[in-house]
């Protein structure tokens, strides 16, 4: 039956792998549970960065951050060059907020790129888990499918011998 198995997940994977893969990827599939908890497992292997390194993204994309940072900029705009005007910190054409700014996103892109190859990883992970997912599937149904016809042909086997035993009977008694 494993034979079989092997056969079937060959025919799956449809293309020609190097042993050790070929033979990983079959024990895999035929001989052990194949689901992973990608989110898990991730969370599990992150550091102290990684999680800042998300919660940073997850704040700088968000509309709340947008609207609070338009607010700070309209504030320091009206504070620096209307309130303050004559002894303003950061005086038109305020060069201190274009440093801030400049800092901010130079911080801010690495950081959030750190978080979206972390996200890239998760999504190969999980669409590789998925892809393997799908192949034991396949490979159940052709098992189903296997045991299915199995039991039609006992089925057939059963009838034609009770039709038999029944043409026996009804000689017997025709004669």
């Amino acid at each position: 039956m494993e034979k079989k198995k092997k056969e079937i997940v060959k025919m799956l994977l449809n293309q020609d792998l190097g042993e050790k893969d070929e033979e990983e990827i079959i024990d895999l599939l035929v001989n052990s549970p194949i689901t992973v908890d990608v989110d898990k497992e991730n969370d599990a292997k992150m550091s102290l960065g990684d999680r800042v390194a998300d919660k940073l993204s997850e704040v700088a994309g968000s509309w709340t951050f947008i609207i609070c940072f338009s607010l700070f900029l309209i504030f320091w705009i009206i504070l620096n060059g209307v309130i303050l005007a004559s002894s303003a910190i950061d005086p038109y054409p305020f060069i201190l907020l274009n440093l801030l700014l400049s800092c901010l996103a130079a911080l801010q892109a690495p950081i959030i790129m750190m978080s979206q190859n972390r996200q890239a990883k998760k999504d190969s992970i999980r669409n590789k888990n998925d892809y393997h997912t799908d192949l034991k599937s396949e490979l159940i149904l052709e098992q189903l499918h296997d045991n299915i016809d199995k039991i039609l042909e006992n089925e057939k086997k059963i009838l034609t011998y009770l039709k038999k035993i029944d043409l026996e009977d009804n000689d017997d008694k025709n004669n």
